[in-house]
């Protein structure tokens, strides 16, 4: 295993994770990062169950795992629950990765829109809502919401992985890379967008969007 395939990134599988278990199997890295969108008819465990003893399985949660139920119980119920990078800053690899899951949605905050609502308290009690978050709807449960962005983003990391895209992507948003900016990471893997390119925003960061399936190194190279 080389450096810069200690971690892999895997772009949204929809389903497909033979890419991912080929490419554990032939690199061995010490973890894997997938950045959303699973589409799972089973919990993931099962889909993974070749590699799951041989590496370090981290993820973030993509709009696709929100809507069917199904889909969102396969997954925040699953044996890896526990492995959900979302809002969350660790050490994997020796390397501080951060994670932003879940898209930005127009009925909670579509930037450079102000947002709807200030923060998930302020919907509960304006909808009537039980002060739950477990009683909010999936698809608002699926929304990047203000507060939590502001709260990531007086955080420390040296890789942000977001599903959303920076401004690098013509469907990017400026607040992808302010986040970055104000962690103060050196590198952005996202996916949502099925694309593979590598760019460079503000502060020298760079910046790798991941297409389905695909699986890249620190460096951004397919392998």
């Amino acid at each position: 295993m080389t450096i810069k395939r200690k971690i892999l990134f895997v772009g949204d599988p929809h389903g497909d994770f033979k890419p991912l278990i080929s490419a554990v199997q032939k690199y061995q890295p010490e973890a894997v990062v997938l950045l959303g969108d699973y589409d799972l008819k089973k919990p993931l465990q099962d889909y993974l169950k070749d590699i799951i003893d041989e590496t370090k399985i981290w993820w973030i949660p993509g709009n696709h795992d929100f809507d069917p139920p199904e889909h969102y119980h396969n997954l925040f119920s699953s044996q890896l629950s526990m492995q959900n990078l979302h809002l969350n800053v660790v050490n994997i690899a020796g390397l501080r990765i951060a994670g932003l899951g879940g898209i930005f949605l127009g009925r909670v905050w579509y930037p450079p829109d102000t947002p709807k609502w200030k923060s998930k308290q302020h919907f509960l009690k304006s909808t009537s809502v039980d002060n739950q978050y477990q009683k909010m709807s999936l698809k608002y449960q699926s929304a990047i919401w203000p507060e939590e962005w502001a709260k990531l983003k007086n955080l420390k990391a040296d890789i942000l992985v977001t599903h959303e895209a920076p401004r690098s992507h013509k469907h990017g948003f400026i607040v992808i890379d302010q986040l970055a900016e104000a962690m103060e990471v050196k590198q952005v893997f996202h996916g949502h967008l099925h694309e593979h390119y590598c760019a460079t925003i503000r502060k020298g960061i760079k910046v790798v969007g991941v297409k389905n399936a695909c699986v890249v190194d620190l460096m951004g190279v397919e392998v």
